[in-house]
């Protein structure tokens, strides 16, 4: 039987209809969202599971289609250069997001790997492997449902090189189901000369993007006072005041166009959340707002690799990041296909691809080229070169990787830096009470129910939501909605869709193994 859902989603078409007037018996409250990334997207699902009129503005065709995302950062270890509290804060936010969006997460493990050419050690990182352990642990006790990881006991396991060599003579498994399964072909595959011992074992899972936008989706799907206007461009936003309130804006008037339409319309909402990703500066500057803020150009490729002999984790080579030696990422989808970071300006980073604001705006300015692939496309030529050298790259570690061939994909677009730290992993929101407005800043998607959730504190202080707990009580059970009415396989029919659309092979919207 085919999801209701999934008979309206057509090409062109928006998530959800046009907003219809209020009736007596809607909320009288409005909200607008400006962007639909994860961000937009989550914090939309919060929003209307309280029953506020929720509009969402999304120029794009569907909703979280941007930059390169693959893997959830349960514990950061990515990440050897942030603070280990940062690492413990990825940790729960992801066990939290994991919650949220159940059907999007592809459960194998990741292996990181310190190569001999690398001036750390793999024991540097043992003191934070173990915090994170522990505070796993704690969460666990705390709520039986967070143990969305795996048992905490095993969250990290080391492998020795004599334990590698035993586990390169064994047969290999098409579908693994314990962790030495899982690491035969890594040790059948890693050229293990070229690395430092032992290597660390994580529950650092994939994340899926075509099934988080499929999720999300639905989600709002539920709500029949969540407006979600997808091709849609928001021509300004201008504010309402209150003259007898010292001209304190209370509202927002938001003029948007779709693409079916060449008439501008308006609404008016009580609230604005600027939740635009990279171009967040856009309406920082239409509302008046200075901040210092930071975007970056990158990418991640997709290549079709059929001598990997079945399921295999993703596999980390550490290196310093925009360096030529910088870290290699192997992230395996189904069937053969697997996502390739490589941070070097060769690869994922750009030698012009960081752009700060300026005192004239809020919004970075990347070089035109770039702004051009993110609107229009990626210059294939230049892209089958990226894509050859990132396979090149991961062959230096996994010799046979060499014979993958390029599938002229990509996964692009402006990372938005709050501040002036390039490091930053770890952000959320910031609130401006006294002009009802509010701008998400995430540089991991991971942190966007976290942002929600300080919005919707935001809104209890300002009364626009009740500060019964009763009302809020769905987010701390993570009671959601849609996740009563749609399984796995509804949210992969919509996410298989998605990633057609979006020119992606059809087997990235699977998972190897789900939750």
């Amino acid at each position: 039987m085919t999801h209701p859902f999934i008979e309206s989603y057509a090409p062109n078409s928006h998530v959800s209809a046009e907003p219809k007037a209020l009736n007596n018996g809607l909320p009288k409250k409005r909200v607008g969202i400006i962007g639909g990334g994860t961000a937009g997207a989550t914090i939309a699902i919060r929003l209307a599971a309280l029953g506020l009129e929720t509009y969402v503005f999304e120029k794009k065709k569907s909703l979280i289609d941007g930059p390169p995302m693959c893997h959830l950062h349960s514990g950061g270890n990515l990440y050897r250069e942030i603070p280990d509290d940062d690492c413990i804060d990825l940790l729960k936010q992801c066990i939290d997001i994991a919650r949220l969006y159940p059907h999007t997460i592809d459960v194998r493990p990741t292996v990181f790997a310190v190569p001999k050419r690398d001036d750390d050690s793999p024991e540097d990182l043992f003191p934070r492997l173990d915090k994170l352990l522990k505070a796993y642990s704690e969460l666990v006790e705390q709520d039986s449902a967070n143990k969305v990881l795996g048992e905490p006991e095993h969250y990290y396991q080391l492998y020795s090189r004599e334990q590698m060599l035993k586990l390169a003579q064994q047969k290999q498994v098409a579908k693994p189901t314990s962790l030495n399964e899982w690491m035969i072909p890594v040790a059948k595959h890693l050229d293990l000369d070229k690395l430092k011992f032992p290597l660390i074992v994580a529950q650092e899972y994939g994340w899926n993007i075509f099934r988080l936008s499929a999720s999300a989706q639905l989600a709002l799907a539920e709500y029949e006072h969540a407006h979600v206007l997808t091709n849609t461009c928001v021509n300004s936003v201008v504010p309402v005041t209150n003259n007898k309130i010292d001209k304190q804006i209370i509202k927002w008037n938001i003029e948007y166009q779709t693409q079916a339409s060449l008439e501008a319309k308006t609404v008016e909402v009580d609230y604005l959340i600027n939740a635009c990703g990279f171009q967040t500066g856009i309406i920082d500057d239409l509302v008046g707002v200075d901040v210092k803020r930071m975007v970056e150009f990158k990418a991640s490729y997709i290549t079709h690799w059929q001598g990997a002999g079945g399921q295999i984790p993703e596999i980390i080579i550490y290196g310093n990041r925009g360096t030529p030696e910088g870290m290699a990422q192997l992230t395996p989808y189904p069937n053969g296909y697997f996502q390739i970071h490589g941070m070097t300006n060769d690869i994922t980073l750009f030698n012009d691809g960081l752009a700060g604001a300026t005192p004239m705006s809020a919004q970075p300015k990347l070089p035109d080229k770039y702004l051009h692939y993110i609107k229009d496309g990626w210059d294939k030529t230049a892209l089958q070169a990226r894509n050859q050298t990132a396979i090149d790259y991961v062959a230096e570690f996994v010799p046979a990787f060499k014979s993958a061939n390029t599938q002229n994909n990509a996964l692009f677009g402006g990372q938005q830096i709050p501040g002036d730290d390039d490091t930053l992993r770890v952000a959320d929101v910031s609130l401006y009470s006294h002009i009802s407005y509010a701008r998400a800043e995430n540089v991991k998607a991971s942190s966007t129910l976290i942002a929600a959730d300080q919005i919707v504190s935001e809104f209890i202080k300002l009364g626009i939501i009740s500060s019964d707990p009763a009302v809020n009580h769905h987010r701390s059970s993570h009671q959601w909605s849609y996740l009563k009415h749609n399984s796995c396989e509804n949210i992969g029919e919509v996410a298989r869709i998605l990633a057609g659309e979006r020119g992606f092979p059809i087997d990235m919207a699977e998972l190897n193994n789900s939750l």
